[in-house]
C-alpha cells in the first residue's frame, strides 16, 4: 500500500487522468478521493458516478445531461455530472460497464473537454479531471472488442493498482482496530479491542469482499458484543466456518479447552494491564484461583 500512497502523492497535483484498478471492496473510491482532496481542485466538486448501477438508457443523460423534451419524461432541462463537476473531479467507477455509444462520447470529452447534452446542439465546454476505476481487466475487454482501445489508452495515463486485502495481511489488524474504534463510538459501546483468537480468525480468512467485507464484519461484531472485547463468536458465520477461514479445529477436547481457557485468561490480563486481582474479578473468579491458573498455563 505504500506504493499506492506514493503514487497518490505523485499524481495529485496534476490534472492527469488516473485509472484505478483492483477488486471490488479494495477502496478504489477512497484512492480517488485522496487524489482529489490532495490536489489544487480540493475546493471544487468531487462527483462520483457508479456506471454499473445505471441502466444503459440513463447513463448518457446522467453524464452529459439533457434538454427539455429530449425524450419521454424529460420535462425539464437537466445538467449532467460533467457540468456538475466543472472545475473539479469526476470519478467514474466500474468504467468497464459503459456501452460503446457512451465510450465514443467519453473519448471526445477526454480529448476536447466538450460535449452536447442529449437532445441539444449547443457545445458545452468543461474543465474536469477524470479518475476512472474498474474491477475488470480492461486490456482483456479491448481484446474482446467490447472496450475501445483508444479510450483505454486515454484513461490509462497513470494507472494505480490497489491490491486485495489477502495480499496485505499486515493491514488487516490495523484496519480492524480503526473500524472497531469507529463503530464503538457510533454505537456508544465501550469496546476496547479484539481478542487474540478473533485476530487469528481475521488473519486466517481469505476476504473475498476485501476491506468492505472487513468493515461490515467489525460493525456486526461491535453490534452484538456484550463486553469490552471482541471474541470469535461475535464474528459473522462466514468467518466461523472452518472451511471458509482455513481454521479447521485439530486436537482433543482437553487441549482445546485448555487453549480456550488460555485465551480468556490472556485477554483478561491484557484488559487489566497485568493486574491479577482485576483480571480475576473480570472473569468472576478469585485472585488465588487466577494465580493457580496462570501457573498451570505456564507449564502447558
Amino acid at each position: 500500500m505504500q506504493v499506492v500512497y506514493d503514487q497518490i502523492a505523485q499524481v495529485a497535483r496534476s490534472s492527469t487522468t488516473v485509472l484505478i484498478e483492483g477488486e471490488t471492496g479494495t477502496g478504489k473510491e477512497l484512492v480517488a478521493r485522496a487524489i482529489h482532496y490532495s490536489s489544487d481542485r480540493a475546493d471544487k466538486p468531487f462527483i462520483a458516478v457508479h456506471c454499473g448501477a445505471l441502466p444503459e438508457s440513463m447513463i448518457e443523460s446522467e453524464l452529459f445531461g439533457h434538454e427539455r423534451g429530449a425524450f419521454t419524461g424529460a420535462v425539464n432541462e437537466r445538467r449532467g455530472r460533467f457540468e456538475l463537476a466543472n472545475g473539479g473531479t469526476l470519478f467514474l467507477d466500474e468504467i468497464g460497464d459503459i456501452s460503446p455509444t457512451v465510450q465514443i462520447k467519453l473519448l471526445r470529452v477526454l480529448q476536447e473537454q466538450e460535449f452536447e447534452r442529449v437532445g441539444g446542439t449547443e457545445t458545452i465546454r468543461v474543465n474536469v479531471r477524470i479518475i476512472a476505476a474498474t474491477n475488470k481487466n480492461l486490456r482483456e475487454l479491448v481484446k474482446a472488442g467490447t472496450f475501445r482501445e483508444d479510450l483505454y489508452y486515454r484513461l490509462n495515463v497513470f494507472p494505480i493498482y490497489v491490491p486485495p486485502l489477502r495480499k496485505r495481511k499486515s493491514d488487516i489488524v490495523l484496519l480492524a482496530d480503526y473500524f472497531l474504534e469507529k463503530y464503538s463510538k457510533q454505537f456508544g459501546k465501550p469496546i476496547r479491542r479484539l481478542s487474540s483468537a478473533a485476530i487469528d480468525m481475521l488473519l486466517a480468512y481469505h476476504w473475498p469482499g476485501n476491506v468492505r467485507e472487513l468493515e461490515n464484519c467489525i460493525e456486526r461484531a461491535v453490534l452484538v458484543a456484550e463486553g469490552p472485547v471482541i471474541h470469535p463468536h461475535h464474528m459473522p458465520p462466514t468467518l466461523q466456518t472452518a472451511e471458509a477461514s482455513g481454521t479447521v479445529t485439530r486436537g482433543n477436547l482437553k487441549s482445546l479447552v485448555e487453549a480456550y481457557e488460555r485465551d480468556l485468561i490472556c485477554d483478561a490480563l491484557k484488559s487489566a494491564r497485568g493486574v491479577i486481582a482485576k483480571a480475576a474479578r473480570a472473569l468472576g473468579t478469585t485472585q488465588r484461583i487466577m494465580g493457580y491458573k496462570i501457573l498451570s498455563l505456564i507449564h502447558i
